[in-house]
């Protein structure tokens, strides 16, 4: 499962039976930045219904590569995901300009501007997903 953890949403994406595209799932919304229980209660059914194995939470480096407060916020969601599912491992997957990306990609498509808001948090979660997928691909 592909997660795009951001202020206020958490984009979800899975993979396909096989392992080999990442399909866009839903937006998670929550009202406070800290507050994770409903995302965490959400993301359980969702383990159950995809039967997940394995959590790739995108991790905002900075352009330079390094972590600033967004990658703490994101290790402190991983964290509570970790004690709510601790059978299921985490990995972290770099996940810089897959904003940029999934905006580029419904401009592309058509999609008008004013929907980005609606979508652009799971297609950064395809694209984390994906990304990670493309790089552990065993030949």
């Amino acid at each position: 499962m592909g997660l795009d953890f951001g202020a206020h949403t958490c984009g979800v994406a899975v993979s396909d039976g096989l392992g080999i595209t990442a399909q866009g799932v839903e937006i998670i919304r929550r009202e406070k930045p800290t507050k994770y229980r409903t995302t965490l209660a959400r993301i359980g059914e969702l383990v159950q219904k995809y039967s997940v194995n394995t959590f790739v939470l995108g991790l905002p480096l900075g352009l330079d590569g390094i972590e600033g407060e967004r990658c703490q916020k994101t290790r402190d969601f991983a964290e509570a995901l970790q004690k709510r599912f601790p059978e299921i491992p985490i990995c972290f997957q770099d996940e810089r300009f897959t904003t940029v990306e999934s905006h580029e990609a419904m401009e592309f498509t058509g999609v008008q501007k004013k929907a980005h808001k609606k979508y652009v948090d799971e297609l950064a979660a395809m694209l984390i997903l994906q990304r990670y997928m493309d790089e552990h691909r065993q030949s």
